[in-house]
């Protein structure tokens, strides 16, 4: 081979050498980039599962290496265990770790909490309406009969048609661009709908508003409140909230420090309230209303009630009062409510007025006055007492619950507070702009001379008088019943008949665990369908038993509620005769 043919092959040589050195190299680097990787993920699970189980590390008087995944000694080792799985340190940790969240290691304030209106006797009555779907006939009943929750398109209520034209509009604003819409909807509709647009960023149901709400929307609440109380309203006192909970929440947020902080709640009570409380860590201070005198709200009780807590170390914040009364249906006579302002007055408590019943009386002799309207008549002002009054869309006539309307009434309280009102109700961005057109709509109804007006006024006159007959159906059936006696539901939405037990009865809880209203609840859903609510989720005085009974269901349920519950109770009462 010729010189230049040796230099030919030598070249070819080491370009080949080169070439696969690079392409060797190249791998090497895939390789190294995979382990980097590998390991990156190692240390990463490793340094969670170490923070996972810190509490349980923190326990022991020393820290294993084997155990630590954390330790920075196990770093060099990676590469050996990354072909061995087994031997990671994720999986060592894994072996001796419990899992990350368990009933024990729970906020104790979650566990405290309670809420017996969707408790175990709802679970109950879910389980039994599948079995009526899956297997008709499975059950000795056809259907089950809601009665526990104050629900009331659940069971069959219609929505006003002004309220649900308007949200349409709103909701769907290019429907104001067609020509069929005016002879769709109302006049007053299509005029109220576009006035809220215009209020409205971006004119969107689908956009954040104001942290305290729609400005204009507050605007028509407070003049609605004006009309109402004959006394004037400030809409930046006014905070749409989604629903009255919410509203409710943040009261107990911001008053309850600790489990020092007590609240004054009536007894019984909803159990939002106890609920609430004990989120937000603080102490429920019970008074007892008088079921003798028409679940009266006396003066003498809060006072005995204030003083033990006191006496206890506990500073009361703030008394809780439900007019109309939520599970009592009681309606508070202005008199007393003057009494209860003066009470707040003296012992500095701030009130917290739970108003969302307001359109539902059914007394003849009985009206509802708000309490900032009782307080402004008896000349106290803003400087005054504070003052908080939350109403809601749910309840009243209408009955929108799945819309989570409402509103708070903020009064009586310095700049200062003010600001954290705000800072709270920011935190949350805002409330639903559904709800908040639904309560301006509930504070400001068609008028006289609006096209909707009669069609209104029919529906909701409707609404009112039939729930009237209805209470009144199931007062007199609770009163017919052995050992039964019930109160008049002068409002409201319930009935909360005493039912006394005999001792075979209450024996038998005992044996079951449970207590014996419930008891008595549960045998009767079992063998009717119809569901209620125990007492002891609302409280009561001690040795005594009642069950919560709403007056919802449509009036041609009214009669099987009735005879379904009659013929339970005798043969209860006969199985158990002492």
């Amino acid at each position: 081979m010729s010189k230049s043919g040796r230099v030919s092959e030598f070249l070819k040589g080491k370009l080949t050498f080169e070439v696969c050195w690079w392409q060797r190299f190249s791998e090497s680097l895939q390789m190294w980039k995979f382990v980097g990787e590998r390991a990156k993920r190692v240390i990463a699970t490793n340094t969670i599962a170490s923070v996972v189980n810190l509490n349980h590390f923190q326990t022991t008087s020393t820290l294993s290496s084997s155990n630590y995944c954390s330790n920075r000694s196990h770093i060099p080792r990676l590469s050996s265990s990354l072909n061995s799985p087994r031997r990671s340190c994720s999986v060592m940790a894994s072996k001796g770790a419990t899992a990350p969240v368990t009933i024990e290691s729970l906020n104790p304030k979650v566990l405290k909490c309670e809420y017996a209106v969707r408790g175990e006797i709802v679970s109950i009555a879910q389980k039994l309406q599948q079995d009526l779907q899956s297997k008709p006939g499975s059950q000795p009943f056809d259907e089950i009969l809601f009665c526990n929750i104050g629900n009331p398109q659940a069971l069959g209520q219609k929505p006003i048609t002004f309220f649900r034209e308007v949200l349409a509009l709103c909701d769907n604003p290019t429907l104001l661009d067609k020509r069929e819409t005016h002879s769709l909807f109302s006049a007053d509709s299509i005029a109220r709908a576009l006035k809220i647009l215009d209020q409205m960023p971006g004119r969107a149901t689908g956009a954040y508003s104001h942290s305290q709400g729609i400005k204009g929307l507050r605007d028509t609440i407070a003049a609605g409140i004006q009309a109402r109380d004959g006394f004037p309203a400030d809409p930046e006192d006014i905070f749409l909230t989604d629903g009255a909970s919410p509203g409710v929440h943040m009261m107990m947020q911001l008053l309850i420090r600790s489990e020092n902080d007590g609240i004054l709640c009536p007894i019984p009570q909803y159990p939002l309230y106890s609920a609430s409380i004990a989120l937000h860590g603080g102490t429920l201070v019970r008074y007892y209303l008088d079921e003798a005198t028409g679940w009266g709200l006396e003066i003498s009780e809060l006072k005995k009630q204030l003083e033990a807590a006191r006496q206890k170390g506990i500073t009361v914040r703030a008394l809780v009062v439900i007019n109309p009364g939520n599970p009592t249906g009681q309606v508070l006579a202005e008199e007393n409510q003057r009494q209860i302002v003066e009470f707040c007055k003296k012992e500095g408590l701030v009130l917290l007025a739970d108003e969302v019943y307001q359109e539902n009386i059914y007394a003849p002799d009985k009206k509802f006055n708000s309490f900032k309207k009782i307080c402004r008549s008896m000349k106290y002002g803003e400087k005054d007492i504070p003052l908080v009054s939350f109403q809601s869309v749910s309840k009243g006539y209408h009955g929108e619950c799945g819309k989570r309307g409402g509103y708070m009434e903020v009064t009586g309280f310095s700049r200062e507070v003010r600001e954290q009102f705000y800072k709270l109700a920011s935190v949350n961005l805002c409330s639903n702009i559904s709800g908040q057109i639904l309560a301006s709509l509930v504070m400001s109804p068609p008028k006289v001379g609006d096209q909707s007006y009669d069609a209104y006024i029919n529906e909701r006159n409707g609404i009112l008088k039939s729930l009237a007959r209805r209470a009144k159906t199931l007062e007199d059936a609770f009163n017919s019943l052995e050992g039964v006696t019930c109160n008049k539901a002068e409002g409201a939405m319930y009935l909360f008949p005493r039912i006394q037990l005999p001792k075979k009865a209450i024996k038998a809880a005992e044996q079951a665990k449970k207590a014996a209203d419930a008891y008595y609840a549960i045998r009767l859903l079992n063998s009717t369908g119809v569901v209620v609510v125990p007492g002891t989720g609302f409280g009561q005085v001690p040795g005594t038993w009642h069950f919560r009974c709403t007056i919802l269901p449509q009036e041609e349920k009214i009669p099987a509620i009735v005879s379904r519950l009659s013929n339970f109770h005798k043969k209860f009462m006969a199985e158990f005769r002492d």
